[in-house]
């Protein structure tokens, strides 16, 4: 059910921690200088509430597309419960037979697996000509091999013009004459922070517009904090401000910004983009920087991909495993990593995540002590093995 995905009620607040949780109220604008925020409840009567220290929690919302049609019954948004409510709902009253997803991103793959697992036909498009312009080439070939192993039409370079109706079904029509009909549409080409009521009271935004916050979860205002997927963070490697907006880095914020509304300095590292998605049997897995990244970064990047063996070769379940590590030439660095397989990619991703935190070099990470046993990875851990490549490179 998808209430059980609820990880606590607005009553466990109230009875709980004896917290003041106003559901169906609205904040339409703070006032720093009163230390006053104004809103209206759900009957659109007005409300005014001071405060001594300001926490902006608004977190991402779904970029949504303006063009005609975007706007008919059948094309929906995947950010809220809400929203899994109302496409689980057509899903279980109206026959849906096929399905076209705009993007290709992370949410966009977790899409495309629950769909094809209910039985819907699923196409996917995005204007751009690469799956995942942010993953290696030759391990962004195994997701397509994957996703088109499984029956999903992948169509890359393809812009969205229109949606229209047709016979009671939705006809997705792009720019250059293409049609693809569907009995529902997801979008799913991202989000953007929900910075409007720090933009409106003039506190500062960074990278993409997110809310900009210190170590310490400050913004440009005394006594107002930010923290969530509307706040910015810092890039371990680069050192710079950046905005990633992922679970992990969510909660550590909330907890963060908590202990010094409660008066405990506390100070929190950056991010380094570590993130994990399944689509059908495969494992896709990064952190840190892409090759792209640590160019424009200011890095001289060299990068090595190598594919291993998840297991001992002759352990059943033993699979095939891609590994692709970026690394500074001139200094050595180790600065991302990104992985594929159907075995043992996603908690992989961990070990050069911490390497990344750690300012470890390239070969420094080749030394590292990975734990061996035929039933979790061969003598050589993948990512040894790769390290050890890209010492060759640098």
């Amino acid at each position: 059910m998808v209430d059980d995905l609820v990880v606590r009620t607005a009553d466990a607040f109230r009875e709980k921690a004896g917290i003041d949780v106003r559901l169906n109220h609205e904040a339409t604008a703070i006032d720093t200088a009163a230390s006053m925020v104004h809103g209206r409840d759900g009957d659109g009567n007005p409300f005014e509430l001071p405060y001594d220290r300001l926490l902006i929690a608004t977190g991402a919302d779904p970029i949504r597309i303006e063009h005609p049609g975007f706007d008919l019954p059948g094309v929906m948004t995947v950010k809220t419960l809400d929203d899994a409510r109302a496409i689980k709902n057509r899903l279980d009253t109206q026959p849906v037979r096929q399905a076209v997803i705009i993007g290709m991103g992370y949410i966009a793959m977790e899409m495309a697996e629950a769909l094809c697992l209910r039985g819907v036909a699923v196409n996917m498009v995005k204007p751009r000509p690469n799956l995942l312009p942010w993953l290696a080439d030759e391990l962004a070939e195994a997701v397509r091999q994957e996703l088109e192993g499984n029956q999903v039409g992948l169509h890359t370079g393809v812009s969205v013009d229109r949606l229209t109706i047709n016979d009671d079904r939705l006809v997705v029509m792009a720019q250059s004459g293409e049609t693809f009909t569907a009995d529902l549409v997801i979008v799913a080409v991202g989000v953007k922070p929900n910075n409007a009521l720090a933009a409106k009271a003039k506190i500062a935004l960074g990278p993409a517009g997110a809310i900009a916050v210190d170590r310490q979860m400050r913004t440009s205002v005394e006594g107002v904090y930010a923290a969530g997927d509307c706040a910015d963070a810092f890039h371990v490697v680069t050192g710079e401000r950046a905005w990633i907006p992922l679970a992990l880095r969510a909660n550590r914020a909330g907890w963060a910004a908590a202990d010094h509304l409660s008066g405990r300095a506390v100070t929190i590292d950056g991010v380094a983009g570590t993130g994990v998605f399944k689509v059908f049997g495969l494992e896709v897995a990064r952190t840190g920087l892409t090759h792209g990244e640590a160019t424009r970064a200011g890095f001289e990047p060299v990068h090595v991909t190598i594919k291993a063996r998840s297991r001992a070769h002759a352990h059943p379940g033993s699979a095939p495993i891609h590994v692709h590590l970026v690394g500074d030439r001139l200094s050595g660095r180790l600065l991302g990593a990104q992985l594929v397989g159907r075995d043992g990619a996603a908690h992989r991703i961990n070990a050069p995540a911490v390497a990344l935190h750690a300012g470890m070099g390239v070969e420094q990470f080749s030394q590292a002590d990975m734990a061996y046993a035929p039933p979790f990875g061969p003598t050589w851990d993948p990512l040894l093995v790769a390290a050890n490549q890209l010492i060759k490179t640098l």
